[in-house]
């Protein structure tokens, strides 16, 4: 069994607590048992788990992993803790705010030889996997990736890295990607912020990709992506799959750390991963100019 502590009880942490008490039986995720779960303020049990100190769950050895689930510009820090300590870890989405930190988490893990995973469930949706099979042989002329979604709170950093799930679908669906242009425009006072980025395929086919974030704007995705003989202007339908996105990714992570993920695997994620925090950062550089 691998010892697990939930670090920040938001959301995410509270179902990676759900998920880890009630796994799905016979896989890899049924190895994982939560032993607490540490937050800045003084918690009451959570589904039975009791909030323990970092100190003390970097210490334990019966604790080898820490889920992450904190605030985006936590992140680093938390994870270099575990990491120090020799702790496998896995962490929401985006790992960190810059390209370097990420190459410094991941030398790092590979120096104390433990798991480091980065969640993303938005590739696991029935949605993305429908779309994915949709245009898989076809080939791009230009496209768009348009979402809007509520104001975002303090602590999720700059929209090309909360928003960096939308980045990792071109990247999935399109291949490497370069980035031309950028631009933000934001009214603070009404907590409205829009960033536009202009993207480059390998091939030199352009891509836009806008995140508008504001009061009441609903969670939506819309695209447009021009084909050489078709267009796509909506998301294929599809049904809700049977097994839920976090529990898919705890699955995921329990397989790498039981060794069932193959080692071409584990870099084509990482490197993926690396990417798109290269070009969220280029992305910020370029509309913050």
């Amino acid at each position: 069994m691998w010892g697990a502590v939930v670090v920040g009880v938001g959301t995410a942490g509270c179902v990676r607590i759900r998920d880890m008490l009630v796994p799905l039986p016979g896989s890899p995720a049924a190895n994982l048992s939560v032993k607490g779960f540490i937050s800045r303020r003084s918690l009451d049990p959570i589904q039975g788990v009791s909030q323990i100190s970092a100190e003390e769950a970097v210490s334990r050895e019966d604790i080898h992993v820490a889920f992450v689930c904190t605030e985006n510009v936590l992140h680093e820090d938390n994870i270099r803790t575990f990491l120090q300590a020799g702790k496998h870890v896995c962490v929401e989405y985006p790992m960190t705010m810059s390209h370097r930190a990420a190459v410094e988490l991941w030398d790092l893990a590979q120096k104390k030889g433990v798991i480091l995973h980065e969640e993303h469930i938005e590739l696991l949706t029935e949605d993305f996997k429908a779309l994915k099979r949709e245009i898989q042989g076809k080939i791009l002329q230009e496209g768009t990736l348009h979402f809007t979604g509520g104001a975002l709170k303090p602590g999720f950093g700059f929209q090309a890295f909360s928003g960096i799930a939308r980045l990792t679908w071109l990247v999935e669906l399109f291949g490497d990607l370069s980035v031309t242009a950028a631009t933000m425009e934001e009214d603070s006072g009404n907590n409205y912020s829009k960033m536009t980025a202009k993207l480059l395929t390998s091939d030199n086919k352009p891509l836009t990709w806008i995140e508008v974030r504001g009061p009441s704007l609903p969670r939506t995705k819309n695209i447009n992506f021009h084909f050489e003989s078709y267009t796509l202007t909506q998301i294929p339908p599809a049904s809700r799959g049977d097994v839920g996105l976090f529990m898919q990714d705890l699955i995921h992570f329990s397989a790498k750390l039981t060794g069932q993920v193959s080692a071409e695997e584990l870099h084509k994620e990482k490197t993926r991963v690396l990417h798109c925090l290269e070009l969220a950062e280029r992305i910020q550089q370029l509309a913050l100019k």
